[in-house]
Order: structure tokens, then sequence, then C-alpha cells
């Protein structure tokens, strides 16, 4: 029988005897499986299973100055968009050393700025952080902790770090041009949730449609609710108050579109003809809808493939930049914005 704590667990060394291996071997194979050979890898992993051996991070942290941990920040747990982030850094992380601790910031300040306080305390090997708009306090903290730090879904000139994204406010603007090629005029913008990125897309709308002399306050309606499609059928009857002449919606994400589609649709408003529809995402229900629905493709999974190799690579002394990624969108035209008839 392994030797014991006094807490009972099973320790390190009593892994290395029961492997037949020194403590250091132990040590590495855990930090790094590739620095072991296969079969020896095997060897220890049966003895940690056995011993039902349960590694002590904080201990490691003391020791390394820094733990396994790659600390995520999201401001939703329930947003698809995040979600496919999430699956990418997962995909990512998934047979190295690391793992991956998951924080919800639901879209305050505040709490990221105490969120990322906590995990700069616990030393993480890297932190990834959604958006650009962190604090003056949070952003000093990070830049003097020396730890690796990705801002995705967005991009911008100034990174803390390296940042990875796309531009909002050029993807608004494309949203203008195509509803424009398609002969629509009176466009609108429906909002919800009016996070740092969401603005950014409704100032890329405003100044597109002001370069082309056809913006109209009356033609917004955006609320600090949390975006439903039940949310995108209500302001779009909002919409139509302010300005019946309205003739194309551009949606600041996909759930709104669809809430929007259903309303015309209840309303007897045909979509293309009388009412052009743009999502924001491209969520599978957008292809899937009737009449199918265009919308900003973002790379979502890209983006957290892409922040935890950068991540690799700078802990590795590999990393050569750039700083700054834009992995770019793509406008998916579909039915809901076919040319428009005179």
């Amino acid at each position: 029988m392994a030797k014991r704590r006094g807490s009972g667990r099973s320790t390190i060394n009593d892994v290395a005897v029961h492997a037949k291996v020194g403590a250091i071997t132990v040590s590495r194979m855990l930090r790094d499986p590739s620095k072991v050979s296969p079969k020896l890898r095997e060897r220890i992993e049966e003895s940690i299973r056995l011993l039902k051996y349960v590694p002590d991070s904080k201990a490691r942290a003391l020791a390394s100055g820094q733990n396994d941990v790659i600390g995520v920040l999201v401001p939703s747990l329930s947003n698809n968009v995040f979600a496919d982030i999430l699956r990418g850094i997962h995909d990512t992380v998934h047979e190295t050393p690391y793992q991956v601790q998951i924080a919800n910031t639901r879209y305050s300040t505040e709490e990221e700025d105490r969120l990322i306080s906590l995990f700069v305390g616990q030393r993480p090997a890297a932190l990834i952080l959604s958006g650009r708009d962190q604090s003056k306090n949070a952003r000093a903290l990070l830049e003097d902790s020396n730890i690796p730090v990705v801002q995705i879904v967005e991009t911008g000139a100034d990174p803390i770090d390296m940042m990875i994204g796309f531009s909002h406010e050029d993807a608004a603007v494309s949203v203008i041009d195509h509803l424009f090629e398609q002969g629509y005029r009176k466009i609108a913008f429906a909002g919800a949730r009016m996070d740092p990125r969401m603005e950014r897309r409704l100032s890329g709308f405003r100044t597109r449609l002001k370069a082309l002399d056809l913006y109209d306050s009356r033609r917004e309606a955006t609320t600090q609710k949390s975006s439903s499609v039940s949310l995108g059928r209500t302001l779009f009857r909002q919409l139509h108050e302010q300005d019946p002449q309205i003739d194309a919606v551009f949606c600041g994400n996909d759930d709104l579109a669809l809430g929007i589609l259903f309303e015309c649709q209840a309303q007897q408003i045909n979509v293309p003809e009388k009412i052009g529809i743009v999502g924001f995402n491209d969520l599978e229900m957008m292809s899937a809808a009737v009449p199918s629905l265009t919308s900003v493709r973002t790379s979502r999974y890209e983006i957290g493939e892409q922040a935890v190799s950068s991540i690799l690579r700078r802990i590795k002394g590999n990393f050569t930049g750039p700083k700054v990624v834009d992995v770019g969108f793509e406008l998916m035209r579909r039915n809901s914005t076919k040319l428009k008839k005179s």
C-alpha cells in the first residue's frame, strides 16, 4: 500500500514509487506529456489512476511561479457566439499540459475587474479576455503581470499584449453597402444588450449611412435588455411606428433578425420585397429560415483556436507576431436581401 500524507491523498512520490520512476519524471510528464515516451507515459498514467492521485496545482504554482491554467473571461455562458469560441479554445488546449478555467463577467466592467485581479493573483499561464475595453486599472494590472494576454473578437491599435478578432465597424459598413447595392434606402438598426461590440456595429451603421446621406435617427431601436427572438419582434414594431417607411433592418445579432422576420410574417410584410433583413454572426438558423437570412459570418471557432496557439507559442518563446491578427468576416448574402423590386 502506498504511503499517504496526513490528508490521506497520494503524493507525487507515491506515484513515482508505484511507476518505478523518479518524481522528477512524473512531474515532467504532468507538465508536458510529450516530454516522456508513450510507454512511460502510459505507465505513469496507470499509477495515477490506481492511486487516485490529484496534482496539487497550488504547489506547482508556488514552485514554478505560475500554474497550468489558461483563464478565459467571457461575458456570457449562454450566448452561442461564445460557445463556439470556447469550443475552439478547448479543442486546441486538448493534449497540452494546460487546462482551461472559464469565468463569466456578465457584461459588467466591475465584475471583469474583479475576475482579472483574482486570476492575476493566481498566476495563470495566460489569460484570454473578450473585447478591448478593459478598465484602466485592469489594463495596468495586466501589463505589469508579465502574463500572456489575448484580447479576442475585436481588433485595435493598442493591444495589451496580443489581439485576435475583426472590426465590427467594418462589418457594419459592409452590411450597409450591400443593402444600398440591393436598392434599399430607408435602412434601420435594431440592437440589444448594447455592449461595446454592439455599439461599434451601430457606429459603423451610422457612419456609412451619413456618408451616403441616408441617415435618419428615427430608424434606430436599441435596448439594454438581453437579446431574444421575441425582443426582435418588439423592436421591429417600435421601428415601424417610428418610421413606417423603413425598407430594411440591420440587426445587431441573429436572434433579433429572426424575430424581425417572424414579425414581418405576422404582419404579412413581404421579405425581401418590402423589408430587407440582415443579422450578425451567422448562426445555423440563418440559413435554415424561410426565407433564408443574410448575416455577417464571424470566425468564432478560429478565434478561439488562434488565441490558444498564440499563447502556446509565447510560452515556448517562439512567438514572432503579429500582435494583432484580423481574421476578417464574410457577408453571407441570402434571400432576405435579394434585389429589391422597384
